[in-house]
């Protein structure tokens, strides 16, 4: 697949810069459209101050959606002006998660940024996007500094079908990447795990795509916590993972490799489920 039509979601955080940056490297390394997308939302209230100042408190709250919009649109301009890329800007007002959704099934990538625990405004978009459009996803740090094309890049293998459609979105970058590490963590042969030779089987697949990879194994209690050190190890500027390969749910609770890379990676990721 081919990278044409790539979506940022764009806010008004102080991460949204670094966010859109990347975003726009990746659109220019590959000549694509690149849309920014914001969602105008309202500060929430109670119901009795609403009810007490009645449509003044509508139009103050419109006018702080329509300031916010300006704001990221202008930031928006800025970091893509000197990009060289064809691009557009949308604004929408309704449910973010919704409709960034609907947006990111009309695109072959999504950017968006990594939930900052800090920030009461920042929402787990990512989460919500890997379930509901069908399409791959990069989550952007929200600390750091992040520059394309993604030269080193470290695949999560383990054989699943979330793993496997992760690898086929990721081929256009893995194919310009430098070095491709595929990873397997505590892996298990057979039919239904990892084949005779772990990681084998799927840098073959690589490999006819013209993607040179090496695979490699690693075994830890914690899966999340050995995919991070193998970033580290390989000082990778991008992580391939497919995404929840149990519930959301679970995951939430009990934990779990994407929810640890979430709440933990410093560089990108793309994911997929």
């Amino acid at each position: 697949m081919a990278l044409r039509d790539i979506l940022v979601h764009v806010d008004n955080l102080p991460s949204c810069e670094r966010r859109i940056e990347a975003a726009a490297a990746v659109a220019a390394q590959y000549q694509a459209h690149l849309t920014g997308l914001f969602v105008r939302t309202f500060p929430r209230m109670p119901q009795f101050v609403r009810a007490q100042f009645g449509p003044e408190l509508i139009a103050l709250q419109q006018r702080y959606a329509d300031e916010a919009a300006a704001q990221a649109e202008a930031l928006f301009e800025r970091k893509v002006a000197g990009a060289g890329i064809n691009h557009g800007w949308r604004t929408d007002q309704a449910d973010p998660f919704e409709v960034v959704a609907l947006h990111a099934r009309y695109a072959d990538l999504t950017v968006v940024g990594q939930q900052d625990p800090d920030s009461d405004e920042d929402l787990p978009l990512a989460d919500h996007l890997v379930f509901d459009t069908g399409r791959p996803v990069i989550v952007i740090p929200h600390a750091g500094t992040f520059t394309a094309p993604f030269e080193t890049v470290v695949v999560a293998w383990n054989g699943s079908r979330e793993a496997t459609r992760a690898v086929n979105d990721a081929v256009p970058l893995l194919q310009r990447a430098k070095k491709v590490t595929v990873v397997a963590v505590n892996p298990v042969g057979g039919r239904t795990g990892h084949g005779d030779v772990p990681g084998a089987d799927i840098c073959l697949h690589l490999a006819r795509h013209g993607i040179k990879a090496e695979a490699q194994t690693r075994s830890g209690d914690d899966v999340g916590v050995e995919l991070m050190a193998c970033v580290a190890d390989d000082r990778a500027d991008l992580l391939v993972m497919g995404a929840y390969g149990r519930s959301r749910v679970r995951e939430v609770v009990l934990g779990g490799a994407t929810r640890y890379v979430l709440d933990h990676t410093a560089v990108p990721v793309l994911m997929s489920h």
